[in-house]
């Protein structure tokens, strides 16, 4: 039973009620391709990883702009940070249970509506000892609808991440340090915006670059404690909200 629009009380509830040895997450928007869950617990079996993710490919709509067509801005893969991945999505993934590090372990309530509650789930996660390894042919598609076919929303979505990973910084940060990282976000953003000059002519180097540069802005909001933005939990899904599956 999941009594409000809160993505983290539905993920939960999944947590609590399953007995399983492993517990997989996909979104409702998404369909899963035929060997999807096969290949997840193969690369589970291989590595030991507590957690592993898979591709998520977006399908876009015959009206969607070209240049997010071409770029494709949507799709979802993880990110390497010297030679692992430190943190993680829902929208594809396979959970060890028995791992210790995911042991107890829940989505943050306060979360639940500002999206990034998968992002804490994982960084937590991998912090405790747990490993995240990856299965690139555990493929699931999701069709962009036209309400996120637009640079406003994936602004949005940018600083949103922006804004959680500066708050996990944040977190174990002050001081001198605080400052540091304020800065070192700062130049980050500055230099995204410059380098959206001189390829102002190709929408989608110009656009990946602002968008980048949008992403370390909401950083600095992050690290100075401003409140994220909510994304889901709105009263439709034509209005960006978002449900687990």
């Amino acid at each position: 039973h999941c009594p409000a629009r809160n993505i983290s009380i539905a993920r939960n509830a999944c947590l609590d009620a399953s007995i399983a040895d492993f517990v997989a997450f996909i979104d409702d928007d998404e369909t899963a391709t035929p060997s999807w869950l096969a290949e997840l617990v193969a690369m589970a079996g291989a590595s030991g990883a507590a957690a592993v993710l898979g591709p998520v490919r977006a399908r876009y709509r015959p009206d969607a702009p070209d240049w997010m067509r071409r770029g494709d801005f949507h799709s979802t893969l993880p990110v390497w940070v010297r030679g692992e991945i430190q943190t993680g999505y829902t929208c594809n993934v396979l959970l060890r249970m028995g791992s210790d590090s995911l042991r107890g372990r829940r989505f943050s309530l306060a979360r639940g509506q500002t999206g990034g509650e998968d992002t804490e789930f994982f960084d937590q996660m991998h912090k405790a000892g747990g490993r995240i390894a990856f299965s690139p042919e555990a493929w699931v598609n999701e069709v962009v609808p036209r309400s996120r076919a637009a640079f406003d929303w994936l602004g949005r979505r940018r600083f949103r991440v922006g804004q959680t990973h500066g708050h996990l910084l944040g977190s174990s940060a002050s001081g001198i340090g605080l400052v540091k990282q304020v800065g070192l976000a700062s130049a980050k953003a500055i230099y995204c915006f410059a380098s959206a000059l001189p390829v102002v002519v190709s929408p989608v180097r110009r656009n990946r670059s602002v968008l980048r540069g949008i992403m370390h802005v909401g950083v600095v909001s992050g690290l100075v404690g401003i409140r994220e933005i909510r994304l889901y939990g709105q009263p439709s899904p034509q209005e960006g909200g978002k449900r687990a599956a």
